[in-house]
């Protein structure tokens, strides 16, 4: 008897902290609602010195492969050097400070979505980039939408601008919208057999209008403007509008033609926009790319004669998320601590 009292009077505190943590939650909502707009939350940045992390694998490996007998007296030595290096960087003139390069790293997919990430990013190096420091893109893209990507390539834009060095590394693809992000750089470095090239335009959607017209179903379709639409999915198209959506694209081809033209004059444009892809070996001897390796291999080179840093952007979670986990905790731990004391009533 005594354990269906503390059974129920477990559920019934564990039913007022649930109604608790909803009422918060609903109100959390409710202010979120009526919180002004336009205040922008600033993201929240994550830096990798890189040529700590390729010491790290250095000495990880060196120790593991080092013989017993000789690793004590190995980490004293390198404990040694540590220390004095750490001396000679205190003492230094800042002005005497090694070269800096930035890693950026875009993911692009149809929306060119990392974009919002990389203005970002470029906003915050540019207020603190000198003349000896580089950029690096890990650019990995095959494509998407041409107004978003030809935004992505103008934030990229925005580096060659102020006269700092942009180097892309492509390790798999840049195609289409990637390769016009790509040849804003200064240098493109390529794996190789990376996919580069596809300087074209494309565009394809079903029409299901005969599937309507044999199932009796009428599809109407009102427009103000001879072109305001060209051709649809369910309306019968035209040849008209079939040759204005054709003058459309072929327009856009010769956009992304100019702009990848004037900023690479050493190509033979005619011959490598025709939407086609080449491996990067291909396109080191069509100079689409200006040289062959890995973005490993380029960056580890890089760290020899320069402090190389990787920023990236943090998720940072709204008040809302922190307050639901928060929340969440609470509860799990609140469940957790009275299934623990019904569970000592037992009988055993």
């Amino acid at each position: 008897m005594e354990f269906l009292t503390d059974y129920g009077l477990f559920f019934a505190k564990l039913a007022t902290a649930l109604v608790a943590v909803l009422v918060l939650l609903l109100a959390a909502a409710g202010l979120a609602g009526r919180r002004p707009r336009g205040g922008e939350q600033p993201p929240e940045f994550e830096i990798t010195k890189l040529n700590e992390l390729f010491d790290d694998f250095k000495q990880q490996l060196t120790e593991a492969t080092i013989a017993e007998g000789a690793l004590k007296a190995h980490r004293k030595q390198r404990a040694k050097a540590d220390k004095q290096a750490a001396k000679k960087a205190a003492k230094s003139d800042p002005a005497e400070s090694p070269p800096r390069t930035f890693v950026l790293d875009f993911d692009g997919d149809v929306k060119a979505s990392a974009v919002d990430a990389l203005r970002h990013e470029i906003t915050a190096l540019l207020s603190l980039l000198g003349e000896r420091d580089e950029v690096v893109v890990r650019l990995e893209s095959g494509g998407g939408m041409v107004h978003s990507y030809g935004l992505a390539a103008s934030q990229l834009a925005r580096i060659t601008e102020v006269k700092i060095p942009l180097t892309v590394c492509v390790d798999k693809v840049a195609a289409s919208g990637g390769y016009m992000m790509a040849a804003v750089a200064n240098k493109i470095v390529a794996a190789p057999f990376a996919l580069i090239g596809s300087i074209g335009v494309v565009a394809q959607l079903p029409n299901f209008n005969r599937l309507l017209r044999d199932n009796k179903v009428d599809f109407e379709l009102y427009t103000a403007g001879e072109y305001k639409r060209t051709v649809t999915m369910f309306g019968e198209n035209s040849e008209q509008g079939r040759a204005k959506f054709q003058q459309e694209l072929e327009e856009t081809h010769q956009l992304f033609q100019s702009f990848v033209g004037r900023l690479r004059p050493q190509l033979d444009i005619a011959a490598v926009a025709t939407g086609e892809v080449w491996y990067g070996q291909q396109a080191l001897a069509l100079q689409l790319v200006d040289q062959l390796a890995t973005s490993d291999d380029y960056l580890v080179g890089a760290a020899t004669q320069r402090d190389v840093y990787r920023l990236t952007t943090a998720h940072k979670r709204s008040w809302q998320e922190k307050l639901g986990f928060a929340a969440e905790s609470s509860v799990e731990r609140l469940a957790t601590r009275w299934l623990g004391r019904a569970s000592q009533r037992l009988p055993h």
